[in-house]
């Protein structure tokens, strides 16, 4: 086991043990080694160690209760006990004229591990009724005794860490030692014989019911997640303080975005951003895009840091999302990188102003294992998937007003070559119908740009002469 760990320090943050049954106990043991082990060496930064034992019997008593209390570690235990179950109970009774009653019932619940596939009932009936009675009775005795005690700390086993008492209801987590001990006595007493052997096989429902309930109360906004990946990876985000209220934020994006293409002025997406964006309207649509910016810089960090399944990043939901979520939102970063004129402090966008995030999703969606559509669009995208095109366009635009201005007649031709090659890949763009109806918008900054593109290569044209090494609007080598 030394060896194991030792493997794995460095490698993960977390380690996780469980058991049921003996097993539990097996697992609290294998933890309080883990943690003795850990604490040896120092290990920074710290390995955290969970134990999650059900249906477990007790182990150890006072003194080992008050050493890991010492040592802080009672929140790395937690025990979860079914209500009627006999098993989490059986070592706070006296057990001395019982021993081979125990020694029965242990190889029965040996064969309930062994056998998991039989019935409940099926299992339940190799136990005797005169066994299960004696037990039941003799443990509810001594439970209560125990709980009426003036010093509880005669029992030979004492309870540590934090105990879920769960059933068909719901769960309630204790951790005070005299109130686990009540709780033990008082939803045991409410049982049967049948129900103290029967329960011990139910932690799997209970754990389910109990699991739904809590990600009921979560109030997720898209619904309860469908399997336990999805449910731990929206448990985990939550932490953002976000999570809720993406969709709404991106939402409205979106609806401002619709606003913008219908609108009156024909600009477009970008630019009514880019131009107004001063204005209430886009002021609100301004903190939305930081919010979102804001959640998935935190998903990266979760990501990278080890808080977020090792897969996530090529799950296709979430690969979806953040390509979806580049597309809406990296033109309105471009838009105010270019209106706050953080170009001429910088340098253009794609190279000295683009966010890590955009890298990133870029990255996951490249690796995506979910095969892209082949089928040619009939229709223009509802987003341009090209998320820096607007970026390149302000590149354009910049080049084309160079090369008015420039005298050098090389380094005109390099920027006749540059806009040319940006022309040919925007038509393509359009002509596989890539982009958003915004980019063809009437006054939107791309189609101006076209139709002074096209003047300027009229002009050309007709006064060649004075341009050497331009024929046609086109760059002769």
């Amino acid at each position: 086991m030394l060896m194991q760990i030792a493997d794995l320090i460095g490698k993960v943050k977390s380690i996780v043990i469980t058991g049921q049954c003996i097993g539990g106990t097996t697992a609290s043991l294998s933890a309080l080694f883990l943690l003795c082990h850990l604490l040896s060496l120092s290990v920074y930064p710290p390995m955290s160690v969970l134990c999650i034992t059900f249906g477990s019997p007790l182990l150890g008593n006072e003194a080992l209760h008050r050493s890991i209390r010492r040592q802080r570690w009672g929140e790395n235990f937690c025990h979860v006990v079914s209500k009627h179950d006999i098993m989490p109970r059986l070592l706070l009774a006296e057990i001395v004229n019982h021993i081979p009653h125990i020694q029965a019932l242990l190889q029965f619940w040996h064969c309930c591990m062994a056998s998991p596939q039989l019935p409940v009932a099926g299992l339940s009936s190799q136990v005797s009724n005169d066994l299960k009675h004696i037990l039941f009775h003799s443990v509810l005795k001594d439970l209560e005794l125990l709980t009426q005690a003036d010093d509880p700390s005669e029992s030979l086993f004492w309870p540590f860490g934090s105990y879920v008492f769960c059933c068909q209801e719901g769960a309630i987590c204790v951790e005070n030692v005299a109130s686990i001990m009540k709780m033990m006595h008082l939803m045991m007493a409410t049982g049967s014989p049948n129900q103290s052997i029967e329960d011990h096989l139910k932690y799997g429902d209970y754990v389910a019911k109990v699991s739904r309930q809590f990600l009921q109360a979560r109030n997720f906004e898209e619904g309860i997640p469908d399997s336990s990946y999805e449910a731990g990876v929206a448990l985990a985000l939550q932490s953002s303080d976000l999570t809720d209220k993406i969709v709404p934020y991106r939402a409205e994006i979106e609806w401002y975005k619709a606003c913008c293409d219908e609108a009156d002025d024909h600009m477009g997406y970008y630019d009514s951003f880019k131009l107004t964006g001063a204005s209430r309207r886009e002021g609100r649509v301004n903190i939305n895009r930081h919010r979102l910016a804001q959640f998935w810089n935190s998903v990266i960090h979760m990501l990278e840091s080890n808080k977020l399944p090792h897969d996530f990043d090529r799950r296709g939901k979430w690969v979806n999302a953040s390509h979806f979520y580049k597309l809406l939102v990296e033109p309105l970063d471009i838009a105010d990188y270019y209106r706050t004129g953080m170009h001429r402090e910088r340098g253009h966008y794609i190279e000295h102003g683009r966010e890590r995030r955009y890298e990133v999703f870029d990255k996951w969606w490249r690796e995506k294992s979910v095969p892209e559509e082949e089928n040619k669009r009939s229709k223009f995208a509802s987003l341009t998937q090209d998320s820096c095109f607007w970026a390149k366009v302000e590149e354009a635009k910049e080049w084309l007003d160079n090369v008015r201005s420039e005298g050098d007649a090389m380094k005109r031709q390099q920027l006749w070559h540059k806009i040319d090659n940006f022309e040919a890949y925007a038509r393509q763009l359009i002509y596989n119908k890539e982009v958003s109806k915004d980019v063809l918008a009437k006054n939107s900054s791309f189609s101006r740009w076209m139709e002074e593109w096209k003047e300027m290569k009229l002009q050309v044209q007709q006064i060649t002469p004075l341009f050497p090494g331009f024929v046609d609007g086109k760059v002769v080598p």
